[in-house]
C-alpha cells in the first residue's frame, strides 16, 4: 500500500446543487421526478397517510381504561397496627418498611379497620381522619 492509496476519512462529498439549470447536473425536475404530490414544493406526508385510506391506526379498535403511572397505595388496618407496635410507639414510613408491612419506595395509609389496642403517635404516614382522631383522644379502644 502507498500513500496515495489511503482513503482520506475525513473529505466530504459536495453535495448537489439542485435546480440550477440543466448543464448543472440538477435542473427541471431537480431529482424529483415528474409529477405527483412528493415532487411539489412544502411537501410532508405524514408516515401514518396510506394515500386516503383510512390509516391502520384509526381502523384498529381501542382499548377502553388507561394504567396509571402512580403507585398504588397501601391500606394498612388498625389490627395490623396493633400488632406490631406497642404502647407509646411512633408509627413511621421507615419502621413500616423495617418491621416489613410494606416495601421500600410504597405509599401507605392507615386506614379504620380492625380495632387499636395500643396507645401510638403518627410521625408522617397519613392515616384517615377517623384514625387520626382516635390517636389525638390517645384512648385504647376495644
Amino acid at each position: 500500500m502507498k500513500i496515495h492509496q489511503l482513503k482520506n476519512s475525513l473529505k466530504k462529498k459536495n453535495h448537489k446543487r439542485l435546480g440550477r439549470g440543466i448543464s448543472a447536473g440538477g435542473g427541471m425536475t431537480a431529482g424529483r421526478g415528474t409529477k405527483g404530490q412528493k415532487s411539489r414544493a412544502g411537501h410532508n406526508i405524514p408516515r401514518k397517510f396510506e394515500g386516503g385510506q383510512t390509516p391502520l391506526i384509526m381502523r384498529l379498535h381501542k382499548m377502553p381504561g388507561f394504567k396509571s403511572h402512580q403507585a398504588p397505595i397501601k391500606e394498612i388496618s388498625l389490627d395490623t397496627i396493633s400488632k406490631h407496635f406497642k404502647d407509646g410507639d411512633v408509627v413511621s414510613m421507615q419502621l413500616l418498611h423495617e418491621l416489613g408491612i410494606i416495601k421500600k419506595g410504597e405509599q401507605a395509609k392507615i386506614l379504620n379497620t380492625g380495632k387499636l389496642t395500643v396507645k401510638i403517635k403518627i410521625d408522617d404516614v397519613p392515616a384517615s381522619k377517623s384514625v387520626m382522631k382516635m390517636v389525638k383522644s390517645n384512648s385504647k379502644i376495644k
